[in-house]
């Protein structure tokens, strides 16, 4: 590699007419330079320049290796604009991972909307509650609650997932409507494994916490199976607000609790950290800060 650095620095010398200006375009010092042309003229047995303090003049030898040096800084000019022409391409596979819930409630929505505005870029959803390492795993992309400590990663913030507690109008009927959080030690909760501690939810009140201990005949991890034993009169769950906007509205699920602030997490768009995004990337990264920005007041507490 260093060879083939200091024949592109002799290239480079001779275009430029003088080691001063020939530093400057290639960002080292004068002495740097002579250096390595010192050392190239020492690995091939030649001398390559006469050097006085007017003027650069080549010998044979340096005639003669001008040419390849020269075809060399071409071919790498060629191969650095081979791969600018990719990074601006919208074509070709995006890879994004997003949590299930969030891909079963929403990919319909912007999934095709997107596809219809870049039919040549393909996207790869991957819906997991798993953290993919999306360097080792090579994914262009993800939607993720909290960002953790890894530093490979840019994160951009999409929206704050808010959770609402809630339960049909059948159940309250039969079990009573709970009136404050010590009210649901009484009632079937449906809890959320995916939490360290599924069986405990937390209300908070002006500067009051409540710890409320829930039990119940359902845990799951699974957001979307939650909401349906929940629809089914299974007992009194908690969700993402961006899961219940129909239901909430149709009168389908019942609101409880509203006067007790719950957990809320900031979600955001998240890539491995690099020098610029293929242009295809960059569409669908914008494409999704953008939809989430306009869908904003959708994904807060209804009324709040």
């Amino acid at each position: 590699m260093g060879d083939l650095e200091d024949l592109s620095a002799f290239a480079v010398l001779l275009d430029s007419g003088s080691f001063t200006r020939a530093a400057e375009r290639l960002g080292c010092s004068k002495g740097q330079l002579s250096k390595r042309i010192s050392s190239l003229e020492q690995e091939l047995g030649v001398t390559l320049l006469h050097r006085t303090t007017r003027r650069l003049s080549l010998t044979a030898a340096g005639a003669a290796l001008l040419p390849e040096a020269q075809a060399l800084n071409a071919q790498a000019a060629r191969a650095r604009q081979a791969v600018a022409r990719l990074q601006e391409e919208e074509s070709g596979t995006v890879r994004l991972s997003v949590p299930v819930s969030l891909g079963e409630t929403f990919f319909d929505a912007w999934l095709m909307e997107f596809s219809r505005q870049h039919p040549a870029i393909r996207l790869e959803l991957d819906l997991s509650n798993e953290r993919r390492d999306l360097v080792a795993e090579g994914f262009d992309l993800a939607i993720r609650s909290g960002i953790g400590e890894d530093e490979r990663l840019v994160a951009r913030p999409l929206f704050a997932l808010q959770e609402i507690t809630c339960a049909t109008p059948a159940y309250l009927a039969q079990h009573g409507t709970p009136t404050a959080p010590a009210d649901l030690a009484a009632h079937c909760c449906l809890q959320n494994t995916h939490y360290p501690a599924p069986d405990v939810w937390l209300y908070q009140k002006q500067h009051e916490l409540f710890r409320v201990p829930v039990s119940g005949v359902l845990a799951s991890n699974h957001y979307t199976l939650l909401k349906k034993a929940a629809l089914a009169d299974a007992g009194i769950v908690r969700l993402p607000s961006y899961m219940l906007q129909s239901e909430l509205a149709e009168g389908r699920l019942i609101w409880l609790l509203r006067e007790y602030q719950t957990r809320s997490t900031p979600v955001f768009l998240v890539h491995p950290y690099q020098g610029g995004l293929p242009r295809r990337t960059q569409l669908l990264a914008d494409y999704l800060l953008g939809w989430f920005e306009r869908s904003r007041k959708q994904l807060v507490e209804l009324g709040g």
